[in-house]
């Protein structure tokens, strides 16, 4: 069985020793790099140094000096890519961006560590965690993102937070540590959800015009005794009586008064259509 070289150590996040010669050169490399980059005007030439540079960039990306990285193939960069100035991205295990991602600027996302027990740490031994960010995510300005967390698609990190743990997608998270504020719904999906809930109340009220049919049907049965014994329209008994045993059959009530009050608005209509018929 081959033995692990200490970069392969490094990117899968176990224990290995930075001063490793291969490491060392990396290291070296990626500082040039950075060099050539901070000191580029053009936009596309610096574009140009970061896909030598970084692991993949899917198509574009449009980064601001000053950029700060430890070796740049450990960093993966989706569709549409743009970060803002003075970020630093510490890529000793994999940094995986999205499509469509923003980071404003001074955003921080460390893969890096050290051993918490003190001799080890002195030992010089040092290891790490891969950082994932989701589609749409926007980090704000001075946020850190620290090693092991997974970001979903859609999330907006507020500016000066602070990331200590994963957070799944569609919500906006701020603070030291990071929590959920809200949850974020995308347009589409409002949208489509805003005709799903359209549909529903289609279908009740084609159950409540079948219902309001039947009650008219009774209505004109009521005209027709009322007619025949000459008895008056409004009979406010009655009504106090149904409006009452309507209020008390409501479950749900916040929805009490507007049930009630929809309930005395059928009777009014119910009284004017039986005036009508009386008295025509």
């Amino acid at each position: 069985m081959n033995q692990k070289s200490e970069k392969e150590k490094m990117i899968a996040g176990e224990y290995y020793l930075a001063g490793d010669e291969t490491l060392v050169a990396d290291r070296r490399y990626a500082r040039k790099q950075m060099m050539k980059f901070n000191a580029e005007m053009d936009p596309k030439k610096r574009e140009e140094i970061l896909k030598e540079t970084f692991g993949q960039i899917t198509n574009s990306a449009y980064i601001e000096p000053n950029l700060r990285f430890d070796y740049g193939y450990n960093i993966t960069v989706g569709k549409n890519f743009y970060a803002n100035f003075d970020c630093t991205l510490l890529d000793v295990c994999p940094i995986t961006f999205g499509d469509d991602c923003m980071l404003a600027p001074n955003v921080q996302i460390y893969t890096a560590s050290h051993p918490i027990d003190p001799e080890e740490r002195k030992s010089g031994l040092e290891n790490g965690a891969a950082v994932t960010v989701g589609d749409n995510v926007w980090l704000g300005g001075g946020s850190v993102i620290v090693p092991g967390v997974t970001l979903g698609n859609n999330v907006v990190v507020g500016a000066g937070s602070v990331v200590t743990k994963s957070f799944p997608d569609n919500v906006v998270i701020a603070g030291n540590p990071a929590r959920v504020i809200k949850a974020v719904e995308p347009k589409k999906q409002a949208a489509e959800n805003l005709a799903e809930v359209r549909q529903t109340i289609d279908v009740i009220d084609a159950k409540l015009v079948q219902l309001l049919e039947e009650r008219m049907t009774a209505v004109s049965e009521v005209i027709r005794i009322k007619k025949e014994q000459d008895t008056p329209i409004l009979d406010s008994t009655r009504e106090s009586q149904v409006l009452e045993k309507v209020a008390q059959q409501v479950q749900q009530k916040a929805y009490e008064t507007t049930i009630v009050d929809t309930f005395s608005a059928i009777m009014e209509k119910s009284r004017h259509y039986q005036k009508q018929q009386l008295e025509g």
